[in-house]
């Protein structure tokens, strides 16, 4: 079957080859904090200084690692896909960008990060979202508003994931929807398998082993995502 609408939904597996942690393993990002003091609003409202610490070396290793065959192909399948490719990334690294550097994508291509973006930085007052390399401050002032400072661009437990419109507008017309490296639990992303098959949709989970809510996909294939993610690809 020939399959025009695309929508991709990839998490941290995709990235962890590259060696960027996930956040639920023995390793994780989690490691030794808790998310509610590195990860809501609250925590930067009571402890910027711990916030801005943990977004700064995440965002200095950045550097240190570099996209993966996965990474690849997706940019690769980009370049030549002739309809409507949507990658949404739950991932706030830059990877699957400078992959899409290194082959530029097709006129009908869209990259969103849902979750938003290390190398930005989002001012507390106006909201305008800055590209930001270095390290932030923990009152760090906004270039944009006399009264702002500067928070990274990171969608933070409680707060509603970006675009959400333009995710939900690709699935209900999608006919093909795969998921890569995502365990499942977060919400709304897990989700998107539902609205994908009420779209019509062909459903593939591509995972180092079966998420959550693997049963909601038709087709399931599990290994090393620079392993599986190529090869399916390769037969689209």
């Amino acid at each position: 079957m020939a399959h025009r609408n695309l929508v991709v939904l990839t998490g941290a597996g995709v990235s962890a080859e590259s060696g960027v942690p996930t956040f639920r393993g023995a390793d994780g990002l989690w490691e030794g904090h808790r998310f509610e003091d590195v990860a809501t609003p609250e925590a930067f409202a009571r402890d910027p200084v711990l916030v801005q610490r943990f977004y700064n070396l995440r965002r200095a290793a950045l550097p240190t690692v570099q996209p993966n065959a996965a990474h690849r192909a997706l940019a690769e399948l980009a370049a030549r896909w002739e309809g409507d490719f949507l990658l949404v990334t739950q991932n706030v690294d830059d990877l699957h960008d400078r992959a899409e550097a290194e082959a530029p994508p097709a006129p009908g291509f869209e990259l969103i990060h849902m979750h938003g973006e290390l190398l930005k930085g989002r001012c507390t007052r106006s909201g305008v979202v800055s590209d930001w390399t270095s390290d932030m401050a923990p009152d760090e002032p906004s270039p944009d508003h006399p009264e702002g400072r500067m928070r990274p661009h990171i969608v933070w437990f409680g707060e509603m994931p970006l675009h959400m419109d333009r995710i939900e507008a690709a699935l209900a017309r999608c006919d093909l929807f795969v998921s890569i490296g995502t365990s499942g639990t977060v919400y709304p992303a897990a989700g998107f398998v539902q609205l994908a098959r009420m779209a019509g949709a062909r459903t593939v989970e591509i995972n180092l082993e079966p998420g959550v809510g693997a049963g909601a996909f038709d087709e399931r294939i599990y290994g090393p995502a620079t392993e599986t993610v190529p090869a399916f690809l390769a037969g689209l």
